[in-house]
This record gives structure tokens, sequence and C-alpha cells, in this order.
């Protein structure tokens, strides 16, 4: 069923590999050094087993810090600052991004595993701050990440959001089926990252597919 914007009040994006395409800005390689360098410091293993526990974490946990802080009592703010450190050199203004968002009517608000301070950097590249109204990240979530539940009610909660009137974006499938539950169309954007993908043969959570966010919204403008 197509998306109809009169029927959409709110539009609500993840950040990283939704908002800039990983084909041409993929912050995902230099965050996965970051953590695995924190590991490696922190915990005395190779890297080898640095990477292990990372993937491990992030698979079971949702984020590889709610992994550390279950098992290890990690201090989200001494872990998030190291990891989200990194040179956004060739992430630029996305003008036919900034264009389709400036055309699509609603709210629109960033749902993010990551930090504000790191949306915030990411969408100041990007040239396209200024449409959104606010941002929920992972302190909001009480560092309780997407897919658990209580991220997505606490988020829906604190910017009252209707989910039956919304829609949601993501590159990492299974972060849509809380989403579709609660009632929200969503929308995959395609990738191969490991662990991004559907994991089983139901995909009913999922509404849409995009391969690039841009074309996907001028789409449902035409509609």
């Amino acid at each position: 069923m197509p998306i109809k914007t009169t029927e959409i009040d709110v539009w609500v994006f993840d950040l990283d590999n939704t908002l800039y395409n990983p084909r041409r800005s993929d912050l995902m390689p230099q965050m996965h050094v970051r953590m695995q360098e924190f590991i490696m410091e922190e915990f005395g293993v190779d890297l080898v087993e640095a990477d292990r526990r990372r993937q491990f974490y992030f698979e079971e946990y949702g984020t590889t810090l709610r992994g550390l802080m279950d098992h290890h009592q990690m201090d989200p703010e001494k872990f998030l600052p190291y990891c989200h450190e990194l040179d956004l050199s060739e992430m630029h203004h996305d003008v036919p991004l900034d264009q389709a968002l400036a055309a699509l009517p609603g709210r629109k608000v960033i749902y993010t595993n990551a930090t504000r301070l790191h949306a915030a950097n990411v969408l100041g590249r990007l040239g396209i701050t200024h449409h959104f109204e606010d941002m929920f990240d992972i302190a909001d979530a009480d560092y309780m990440p997407k897919p658990h539940q209580s991220s997505y009610d606490t988020f829906l909660q604190r910017h009252g959001v209707d989910p039956k009137r919304a829609v949601m974006f993501e590159d990492t499938a299974k972060n849509l089926k809380p989403a579709s539950d609660l009632g929200m169309r969503t929308v995959w954007l395609r990738n191969d990252r490991p662990g991004a993908q559907p994991v089983d043969d139901d995909e009913s959570h999922i509404h849409h597919r995009a391969d690039e966010l841009s074309d996907f919204l001028n789409e449902v403008l035409a509609a």
C-alpha cells in the first residue's frame, strides 16, 4: 500500500546508514575500529577477541554498549564519546535529500541508537539539521536500544507520536519489527551490512524498501 502524505503526521528517521547512503559515506567501519580499540584497551584482549565481543553484544543486545553495560557495568559516558570520535570529512551536503525533506509535510524526528552529539555532527555535514524538530537518542532511551520495546514506548510517549499516523525509516531490519507491531508504517533501507538483513522468512514488518532515501521520499510526494 503506497504511503500517502495525508495519512502521516510524523516521519521517524534512524540516523546512521539511513539518512546517508553507506555506499558514499560509510561511518560504520570507523565506529567498529573505535569500539575494537576501546575493548582492547579496557579489557586487555587482542583484536580478534575485541571484534568478537563487539559483534556478539551488538547482535544480542542491540548495541555493543548495552552488552558492555549488562556484563561489565560499563559507563556509557566513557564508551560513547570515544566511539563517536569520527572523521566526517567525506560527508557533504545532500542536496536531493535536503529538497525532499523540505517538501515533506508533517513533523520529522530522529530516532537513533547513537548520541545527540553524533547525530548533530552528521546532520550538520549533510546540511539537513533544520528539517528535524527534535531527536531521540540512546540516553533518552535510558540506554535501552532499538529493538527493545521499552525504547519505542518511551519514544512515542515523549514525542506524542500516534504510531498509526507515523512512518519509520531504518537500515536495520529487525528494528522495524516493534515499530510495525505498534502500527507504524515501515521502510527498510536496503543494505548488505552484517546484522542489518531480515533474519527470517516472515518479512511482514517491512512494508516498503528503498535504495536511496531521497528517491523514495520523492516517490511518496509524487503519489
